[in-house]
Parts: C-alpha cells; structure tokens; sequence
C-alpha cells in the first residue's frame, strides 16, 4: 500500500515538474495568467510557469499578416468605384503593454480583422467621396496616404502598425468604362489632329521658305546677269567707238574716204543680226544717208562717254 501511495506521488511530481517548463515558439510571445488576471509575458524558447496556478492564455504572434479587401465606395458625382486591395500589418513592438493590448483587445482574431477590413474601407470611402470619377484614378498614392495617416492612429491603440496598403485594381461600372474609353479616344483623335496639323503648318512654312530662298537666289543671279551684260554692252560700244575712231584716224592720214568703212562695218552688223538673230524682224536704213546717220549716231555716243573716262 505504501508502495503504491509513493508510486503515484512520484507519478504527481513527474507531472507537476513537465508542467513548469513551456516552449514558445519563435515569432510568438506567450501571455501568463494566474487566476484570470494577466500575469506576465514569455519570450520565444523554454519558459518556466508554476504548474496548476500560471496558465497560458494566448500565443501573440509578431509575424507580418495580411489579408486582401474588396468594396465599393461612391465618388461625389454618384459614380460606382469598386476596390481591390491588400493590407499589410503586424504587432508593433514586443513590449509588454502593446502584448498586452493585443491579447485583450478583441475575443478573438476574427473580430479584429472584422475591425480592421471596416476601418480601411471607411477611411476610402471618406476619401473617394470627396473626388470626381475622373479623378480616382490619379489619386491612388494620396488614397493609400490618407488611409495610412488615419488608420494608424486606431491601429496603434490596439497595438497593431499598419505597414502597407496596395490598391491592386481600380474599376468602375461598364457604362462609365466605356465613357472614360470614348473620351480617351476622342483626346487621340483630337491629338492626332493637332499633330498632323501641326506637321502640314511646318511643311508648307518650310516649302514657302525653299520657294522665297529659291526666288531670291534667282533674283540676285539675274541682277547679276543684267549687270554684267550692261558691262559688256558698254564694253562692246567702248570698243567699237575706239575701232571706228582709230580706223577714220587711219584713212584720213592715208587720203581713204571714210564711208568705205563705214559700208563694212554695216555690212558687219548685218551678218551678225542674220547669224544669231532669233527670228526678230529688224528694219534697217540701207541707204548711204541711213549709214552716215547711224554712223553720226556711234560717233556722238562714243563722245559721251569719253568725259566719263
């Protein structure tokens, strides 16, 4: 009988020493009660707890958790905008009192993320509320920085941080996307337009510029063309009216009639009127009262000019 008395005390102290000792995982932080009244925390490794009286009333996890989130809010001109999200979160810190605020908090997991989907979808909503349809889309970053500075400060008091918020998808209803899809064509349309204007305003300026280059390049070649055939002119008469002078010096040394050289200067200037003439009808004086009038007319211009030299 003492035997078996013995046998099961020692079988108790078996117990009661297995009890004392409590393993806590890595990335989890034990929460001790004694009598329903919270006691102390237990980092991760093995722990010592007094059997019977410390119980182990949660394992707190510190790892990050997320959960997606998909809603719809309403923007200020009455139009649909349905969300698709993921939410980023975790404990704060490992010191006692945020534990402590995470434990007792909530019954349950369940009602805190209850919680935490409704509080970030009403700080959307809020925001969401106060833009236009067309603006939504632009303001994805301000919407998550919004939600990031309200929600926090809730969060934080139940001990949790709010690390990331990613806006995954952005729609609307199919009326209003095939709105925004005309609209987006009609602003192709209209750019393309301004474009192809734009491209025939620049081709016609730089072919009007091509033609006024053009024209003033042919312009100065013919200045220049009239210029150098009135030099030539001029020449040509410098030089006839110094041949007929020297030749008339010449014959009147030589007793010679002067008309004898005025008939083959004539006759010269009628084969050059036939040989490069261009079909013009030139009417000529051929008489020997036309000649010597013509002659007089050479010879006083020749006078002229000579002041001049």
């Amino acid at each position: 009988m003492d035997f078996l008395i013995s046998y099961w005390w020692l079988i108790l102290l078996a117990l009661a020493l297995f009890g004392c000792f409590v393993t806590i995982n890595q990335g989890t932080i034990g929460v001790i009660t004694m009598f329903g009244k919270y006691q102390r925390i237990m980092r991760p490794g093995l722990n010592f707890k007094i059997p019977f009286l410390e119980q182990i009333y949660k394992r707190v996890s510190i790892q990050n958790r997320s959960v997606e989130l998909e809603f719809q809010a309403v923007t200020i001109d009455q139009a649909n905008v349905y969300f698709k999200s993921m939410l980023l979160y975790s404990v704060i810190n490992v010191d006692e009192e945020t534990i402590k605020n995470v434990a007792f908090k909530f019954i349950s997991d369940k009602d805190l993320m209850q919680a935490m989907i409704r509080t970030v979808e009403g700080s959307i909503r809020a925001f969401v509320s106060q833009k236009k349809q067309a603006e939504v889309l632009n303001v994805r970053r301000d919407i998550v920085e919004n939600v990031k500075e309200q929600v926090d400060i809730t969060l934080e008091s139940w001990g949790y941080h709010l690390q990331d918020l990613q806006i995954n998808d952005i729609t609307f209803d199919e009326a209003i996307i095939q709105s925004m899809s005309k609209v987006v064509a009609s602003n192709n349309l209209k750019a393309a337009a301004e474009n192809e204007g734009q491209a025939l305003l620049i081709t016609k300026t730089k072919a009007a510029e091509a033609e006024g280059n053009s024209i003033k390049i042919a312009a100065e070649a013919e200045r220049q063309a009239a210029q150098l055939r009135g030099q030539g002119v001029a020449l040509f008469r410098e030089e006839v009216a110094k041949g007929m002078s020297s030749a008339a010096a010449e014959m009147k040394q030589a007793n010679l009639d002067t008309n004898v050289i005025l008939f083959s200067m004539w006759t010269e200037a009628i084969k050059n009127f036939a040989e490069y003439g261009k079909g013009n009808v030139i009417f000529l004086d051929g008489s020997s009262e036309g000649m010597e009038k013509t002659m007089r007319q050479i010879m006083a211009m020749q006078q002229m000019e000579q002041p001049k030299k």
